[in-house]
């Protein structure tokens, strides 16, 4: 069926919203509305599979840990379906019986959002084959939101991004981060956004909730480490299993630094120590963590933008960052002195960059921001940001920006 049938069927169902949904959403909420009329229940979650071959629908409320709503699924439908931990899985359930304790699924409906028949045909992530970003991602808003300007012109970022953003304290990380977030979810629809916070502060959480309309995963800092690397865990096969249904992905990580080290907290020791106390064996599930950010050849991609901690005082910082330093191909430096003029971004120009950028920036642009780049690398990282930020202010896009440049108006 088309979307224009499809969005007459959801009308004549009552469906709210069906205009502005794309195919897929028309698909999953006329599935829905259709079981819920019938008198049955609807629910969706990640899966969770366990040893003894069951598995577990986790619900996003509880940051997929378990919880006192996760819907039993059976082994036989996980067989049937060729389900794995990560898997969205939509579908009836019914009440618990007698004995019982949780819900229990007894039709599925839709795994990663497609009918169940596909999950057969994925190609596991392992085996896809990833190349360099070469589909932009356009970060570019209104006029005034100027952070997202200068990234989407110094530091453009593509589909299958690894991205590090290099934060001393109090730089404006996490704002940065928001202003992503923001920016992929008024400019890309297309794009599944998850926002992965470790280790931060509650209130934090509650803010980049409020703010963000992407999905929001949290584990704050008064949880135990384990924790920590569940939430983590649960969060990158998700990604995965939406990547093998060619599906484009970002995950926006404060911080990839406090999540080694909860990794080097519950590692058994091997007994070779490095400096700072970081075990030699705990930074391998991290950065197989990061190393996940691809694009892929026969489509979908996921984006990992994540933030390192340096300057904090810790030896064990700068050896994490030490190790993640170079495995990404996309780098955001803020210096602090930009942050105590209030200059934002805090951005240092020089330092950062992207890999491959000719790929994601036409050629006729990417001309242009060399040519910037030669001018404002001599001068210091306040005075360049300064001056970058008053030129951009006097033109209403990026692209009048470097028109302004080509005719000789610096």
């Amino acid at each position: 069926m088309s979307v224009t049938e499809l969005t007459k069927v959801a009308k004549q169902i009552d469906v709210p919203g069906a205009t502005g949904m794309r195919k897929q959403e028309l698909i999953f909420e006329i599935l829905k509305t259709r079981a819920e009329k019938s008198g049955l229940l609807f629910s969706e979650g990640v899966l969770e599979t366990l040893p003894d071959g069951f598995g577990f629908l986790r619900a996003p409320d509880y940051n997929y840990l378990p919880g006192p709503d996760d819907i039993y699924v059976s082994p036989s439908q996980i067989r049937k379906f060729d389900l794995h931990t990560g898997d969205t899985v939509s579908g009836q359930i019914r009440q618990p019986k007698e004995g019982e304790r949780y819900f229990a699924l007894i039709k599925v409906e839709a795994v990663n959002f497609e009918p169940p028949d596909r999950s057969r045909e994925k190609i596991f992530f392992e085996n896809l084959t990833p190349l360099y970003p070469d589909q932009r991602i356009h970060l570019e808003t209104v006029s005034d939101n100027l952070s997202a300007r200068v990234m989407d012109l110094m530091v453009p970022i593509g589909k299958g991004q690894r991205g590090l953003i290099v934060a001393p304290p109090r730089t404006g990380k996490t704002m940065l981060l928001q202003n992503i977030a923001n920016s992929i979810t008024t400019n890309h629809p297309e794009i599944y956004l998850i926002v992965l916070l470790i280790d931060e502060r509650p209130e934090e959480v509650t803010d980049m909730q409020r703010s963000v309309k992407g999905e929001v995963i949290s584990s704050t800092f008064d949880e135990p480490a384990t924790r920590h690397v569940q939430v983590a865990e649960m969060v990158i096969e998700k990604a995965k299993r939406l990547v093998e249904h060619k599906k484009d992905v970002v995950i926006l990580l404060d911080s990839v630094t406090r999540l080694a080290r909860a990794y080097n907290t519950i590692v058994p020791p091997s007994g070779k120590v490095l400096s700072g106390g970081v075990d030699s064996n705990a930074l391998q599930r991290p950065k197989r963590f990061f190393g996940a950010a691809r694009n892929i050849e026969s489509g979908g991609s996921l984006t990992i933008v994540a933030t390192a901690l340096v300057d904090t005082g810790s030896r064990m910082d700068e050896v994490i960052f030490e190790e993640f330093k170079g495995t990404g191909n996309l780098e955001i430096h803020l210096d602090r002195k930009l942050t105590d003029r209030r200059v934002f971004p805090s951005i240092d120009i020089t330092k950062s960059g992207t890999r491959k950028e000719e790929m994601l920036i036409p050629k006729e642009d990417l001309n242009r921001v060399w040519v910037l780049r030669k001018v404002l690398t001599p001068l210091s990282p306040t005075e360049a940001m300064e001056l970058l930020l008053s030129k951009m202010a006097k033109t209403k896009s990026n692209a009048e920006f470097l028109g302004s440049m080509a005719n000789g108006s610096r």
